[in-house]
């Protein structure tokens, strides 16, 4: 009789349970939720391309009936990774020129090199390069600024990466586009063809103030506001920048851009280096997300963003690594996290400057907020996205483990990601990439190594 009400039982829980695609439980759950919950022996529960249980496993198993199942006892289960500032398919120019200020490794050397090899194909195969590290290293959601923007989201689709896209408007001919007036027309039909995609954010990207009229600074602004679209800018990124602002206009480059309503919609600033009080005060009103850059603030010897001030007062800042071809020469969110927190500490004179933490924050539900995406991605909560991972435990750099947040932002590396998943579905298992070719990816790498060590010669 017993035997028989346990079947009855267990068959009516199996009935009574929800149905999900899939249950990931591990050692510890992040969250990065409001209350910054990090369960213990946690699961997630998806469906469709969303987030439906997040809780400890037992009562997960008990609620959810799943298709498949993923349990890693050994690991850490954590929002994706969200860059918020770089330059995918710079990734075929990887340490082409180093140890340089950024002026002279853009004149002398991105832009003749970017004129004599950039084309739809090289921003494809690049961009496939930037996504195959990024998603094996943890990387969920990407934020880009290059040409040929809709060739990068074909990639993001293929990749099934998540990415926020912005075309490069500038002021001198480039490969996809010969005058601002091109580039604006080229992103308006990107803008239109990408609208309302699952994974792709089309944005409106006008490289800077120093290289763009203020009327194709207005023109983006508006472009991007017609179809509700992110802008992407880099802002304030070297003393010569605010330097010759001040000498031509006697304004900073924040002021500049927010008198030209710049700043008036969503808005992505990149590096933000040299801002001063009243320019935080702007960003902070106009709500205008950052891209923290510390890699590349450090390698191009730019400054120390005032980081610590802008969490202060609540600004989005997300990290980036920016470009990998001399600013920074790889996509790995794992060493923004721990160099954003130690580059602040001894800028600030005090271990207690950004902590774990925020950092962890950062490249998570920070940093969707830096890109207006916070109601959609950067936690683990029911109705969200399902976009997560797992980092393993069970290496010597990951043990013995006291703090897990602490163990992510300095002990655990990019190459410890074992599992991802971007929208409810597997990209990445037991470290290997699903969507991707990988040996094709690097056999192509090297050919255009070949190909642009000779149009340099």
């Amino acid at each position: 009789m017993f035997r028989i009400c346990s079947i009855f039982f267990v068959a009516w829980a199996l009935a009574a349970a929800e149905p999900a695609d899939w249950i990931w439980s591990a050692r510890y759950v992040i969250t990065e939720d409001a209350q910054h919950r990090v369960i213990e022996n946690g699961a997630v529960a998806i469906r469709g391309g969303r987030i439906v249980g997040v809780g400890a496993r037992a009562g997960i198993d008990a609620k959810f009936q799943p298709k498949q199942r993923l349990d890693r006892p050994d690991a850490i289960l954590a929002p994706g990774l969200i860059n918020t500032h770089t330059h995918a398919a710079m990734s075929l120019f990887r340490g082409i020129a180093d140890d340089l200020s950024l002026q002279d490794w853009l004149e002398k050397f991105i832009f003749p090199a970017e004129a004599k090899n950039v084309s739809a194909e090289f921003v494809r195969w690049g961009t496939r390069l930037g996504c195959l590290e990024m998603l094996l290293g943890g990387t969920t959601t990407f934020t880009d600024m290059y040409y040929f923007e809709d060739v990068v989201a074909e990639v993001a689709k293929e990749a099934g990466m998540r990415g926020v896209l912005g075309e490069t408007i500038i002021g001198f001919p480039v490969a996809d586009n010969k005058t601002p007036a091109e580039a604006l027309q080229f992103t308006e039909r990107y803008l239109v063809r990408f609208r309302n995609d699952p994974l792709v954010v089309a944005a409106v990207a006008p490289h800077a103030l120093y290289t763009n009229s203020d009327e194709t600074l207005k023109a983006s602004r508006a472009l991007a506001n017609k179809y509700d679209a992110p802008l992407v800018i880099h802002l304030s990124e070297t003393k010569k920048e605010n330097d010759d602002a001040m000498a031509q206009r006697h304004m900073s480059p924040t002021k500049i851009l927010d008198s030209l309503g710049v700043f008036q919609g969503r808005t992505v600033a990149a590096h933000g280096v040299w801002l001063d009080d009243d320019d935080l005060a702007i960003l902070k009103e106009r709500h205008v997300g950052v891209a923290h850059c510390p890699s590349s603030n450090m390698k191009l010897a730019s400054g120390v963003a005032p980081v610590v001030k802008m969490l202060a007062m609540d600004i989005a800042v997300g990290l980036g690594p920016d470009g990998p071809a001399g600013s920074n020469n790889d996509f790995n969110l794992f060493e923004e996290m721990d160099l954003a927190a130690k580059l602040a500490k001894v800028a600030n004179h005090d271990p207690r400057a950004l902590p774990a933490s925020a950092a962890l924050e950062m490249a998570t539900i920070r940093g969707a907020r830096a890109l207006g995406l916070e109601k959609e991605i950067g936690s683990l909560e029911a109705g969200k996205r399902a976009d997560l991972i797992t980092v393993r435990l069970d290496r010597p750099n990951a043990v013995p483990l006291y703090d897990p947040i602490s163990q992510m932002v300095y002990a655990l590396k990019a190459e410890d990601v074992r599992d991802v998943m971007v929208n409810g579905k597997p990209v990445v298992r037991d470290a290997r990439i699903l969507t991707l070719n990988a040996a094709q990816i690097l056999q192509k790498a090297a050919e255009y190594r070949a190909r642009i060590s000779a149009s340099l010669k």
